[in-house]
């Protein structure tokens, strides 16, 4: 909850139509039944919801070699740059990442050896949406990190009526095998296994509500990356903070999707009021105003802070998945900020840049979600496993207290395994061996 002292030196200029904490609708029972019918009757099941929830037909889920190769030359020449910019731009920084991860081995104390590995996840499962457009992006977001991380295999799975340039991105990021099938079932024939699909250790990508959901109820039999909800973008600013530009980049965010999370936080009343007046007017010409207006209507948001201080820390308080920085330091800003997704530092970082190609990964938590956890990166796909090795010396160090501790907690099985180690000829005369 919002300090209130903090809410009482802001005022709303914009107010969100609706809640989107609380606008994901009743899909909870639905996904709970899909993902019980593809659990029980496998590709059977994924072939009637492709029907019912698709309207397409599916014999083979599988792509096979040749149509994987077909999609890749069915990309025209640019396209096909553009896309392995991308994933090249991203494979490089999560190459960078995962150097900043290593191993780790100690002596604590004589004879006391502690340590770490990291180890790749050996088979994950990565959703790539299909969406009102063929997001080439998408793909490349979740598969080149795990390739990157040395995972075994990346499943790849995708409506079957998504746009055949996603296969092609899942093909080019590196996907070791892709399937045609959609939403919850998706989610649920990763998670459990088909005929046709091989059960994953993990799961990735973001999805609509129902992909949301049903990563929900899937976690605990295997991993997730995180609940994603529907697109967010904030700017903070000051009074250096430019209307047309901040109006630019909100509705290049509300056309995602229709409950897209959008908003200005100012120090500056007339900044707001520009701002406000400057969506209303492009809104007026944006070829996706469908999608974008209804956007701004119910989730849209401009309010003035009294000072930085209340601006930085209702900003903390949104957390939002992508976070502008538009005020005169922006580097001191940013370094002030503390919940958010990932960063985008002065006005020439626009958010489209990580969208798509500049290297920084666009899957990150939203819903607030930005306070407790960061995006997805590399790590997401490796474990750091500890292990322990002792020998005589490390034995009389930590015997003695483990013995101790054992006893007084009332655990005989603990104090004798410590003993053990310890004075094995008086344990085992002690238990009659």
């Amino acid at each position: 909850m919002l300090d209130p002292a903090i809410q009482a030196r802001i005022t709303s200029i914009k107010a969100p139509g609706r809640s989107a904490l609380t606008d994901n609708g009743p899909v909870e029972a639905t996904v709970k039944q899909v993902i019980d019918e593809v659990r029980k009757r496998g590709d059977a099941a994924l072939r009637d919801y492709s029907r019912e929830f698709d309207k397409i037909d599916v014999e083979h889920f599988e792509v096979t070699a040749a149509e994987r190769q077909a999609a890749v030359d069915a990309l025209d020449p640019q396209t096909r740059a553009d896309t392995e910019f991308a994933i090249e731009r991203v494979r490089a920084f999560a190459e960078a990442q995962r150097a900043t991860l290593l191993p780790l081995e100690i002596e604590a104390l004589p004879g006391l050896h502690l340590g770490h590995r990291i180890i790749p996840i050996a088979r994950v499962g990565a959703y790539v949406p299909g969406g009102r457009y063929p997001l080439l992006s998408a793909p490349v977001m979740t598969i080149v990190p795990a390739k990157v991380a040395g995972c075994d295999e990346v499943i790849a799975c995708l409506p079957p009526g998504a746009h055949q340039a996603m296969i092609a991105g899942c093909h080019l990021s590196g996907a070791d095998r892709i399937f045609r099938v959609g939403g919850a079932q998706a989610i649920a024939a990763m998670a459990y296994g088909t005929e046709s699909i091989p059960a994953v250790d993990k799961i990735f990508g973001p999805g609509n509500a129902f992909v949301n959901e049903a990563k929900r109820q899937v976690f605990g039999l295997v991993g997730i990356d995180q609940l994603a909800g529907p697109s967010e973008i904030f700017v903070v600013a000051d009074e250096t903070g430019d209307a047309v530009t901040i109006a630019v980049d909100l509705l290049a965010q509300a056309e995602h999707d229709v409950r897209t999370r959008v908003g200005l936080i100012t120090t500056d009343r007339a900044l707001a009021e520009a701002t406000l007046a400057e969506v209303e007017r492009q809104l007026a010409n944006l070829p996706t105003a469908n999608v974008a207006g209804p956007a701004w209507r119910d989730y849209g948001e401009i309010v003035v802070c009294d000072d930085e201080a209340a601006m930085l820390a209702y900003s903390d308080f949104i957390a939002a998945e992508h976070l502008q920085v538009h005020t005169r330091d922006a580097h001191a800003t940013a370094a002030r900020l503390r919940n958010y997704g990932s960063l985008f530092i002065g006005v020439s970082a626009s958010v489209v840049y990580s969208d798509k190609c500049c290297g920084t990964n666009h899957t990150l938590p939203t819903m607030g979600a930005g306070r407790y956890t960061g995006g997805l990166w590399v790590g997401s796909y490796l474990k750091t496993c500890t292990h322990q090795w002792l020998d005589d010396r490390g034995i009389a160090a930590v015997a003695p207290p483990a013995i101790r501790q054992s006893a007084s907690e009332g655990l005989e099985g603990h104090r004798r395994a410590a003993a053990l180690r310890l004075s094995p000829k008086q344990l085992l005369a002690e238990i009659g061996v």
